[in-house]
């Protein structure tokens, strides 16, 4: 039952930015474009940025903390969750081929060589918050704070005519999902590949 609520509430922070009322196509029947906007803090470049930040600084505070403590050992979740769902995403990208926003206003383009489904950006940024909501939920509920990092990121992608309705929502359910599963493990995956350095935290090597 708690990984079910910690899934839905993850989407469901991720759905404050889609009127699922408003008719449109795709699979669900909700996929249009927004009002297109790449101004102020939906600027295409602020996207990346955070992107880069996710993967980058939960990489080197892992590393430099190890996994040894609490937070160092959901770091190295956050590590594998990033990981494996980014490389997921993009074996579903490849293979149903759907077109963005910004190539077609019809959503029902697929298998047409395209990136769109499902996003990768808000599967990352998914997948980097769960380990931490799901650790320290109980003993710090402020954490859900870190739920608006991928609802901000999907509307985002949908404003700038990156992404469908369709294609965030998957993003948001795989990016939970392989965070789940990185939390669930008794030990983080990619550390135990890793000489044991990173398991004492270089931080500490010195």
């Amino acid at each position: 039952m708690r990984r079910m609520l910690l899934a839905l509430a993850l989407a469901l922070s991720v759905m404050t930015g889609i009127p699922l009322a408003h008719a449109g196509g795709g699979p669900l029947g909700i996929d249009h474009r927004l009002g297109y906007d790449n101004g102020g803090i939906w600027n295409r470049s602020y996207q990346k940025d955070l992107g880069y930040c996710e993967a980058l600084c939960t990489l080197t505070a892992a590393s430099l903390i190890g996994g040894r403590t609490r937070f160092g050992r959901t770091l190295w979740q956050s590590v594998d969750a990033m990981a494996f769902s980014s490389l997921a995403s993009l074996a579903l990208k490849n293979t149903f081929g759907r077109e963005r926003p910004s190539y077609s206003a019809d959503p029902n383009l697929w298998f047409h060589g395209g990136a769109s489904f499902p996003s990768g950006e808000v599967t990352e940024a998914s997948s980097f918050v769960t380990p931490f909501i799901a650790e320290y939920q109980h003993d710090h509920p402020w954490v859900w704070v870190l739920a608006a990092i991928p609802a901000y990121d999907a509307e985002a992608r949908m404003k700038t005519w990156g992404h469908w309705q369709t294609d965030v929502l998957a993003g948001a359910a795989l990016g939970t999902a392989f965070g789940i599963w990185a939390h669930d493990r008794k030990s983080p995956l990619l550390l135990s590949w890793l000489p044991g350095g990173f398991m004492v935290g270089y931080a500490h090597s010195f």
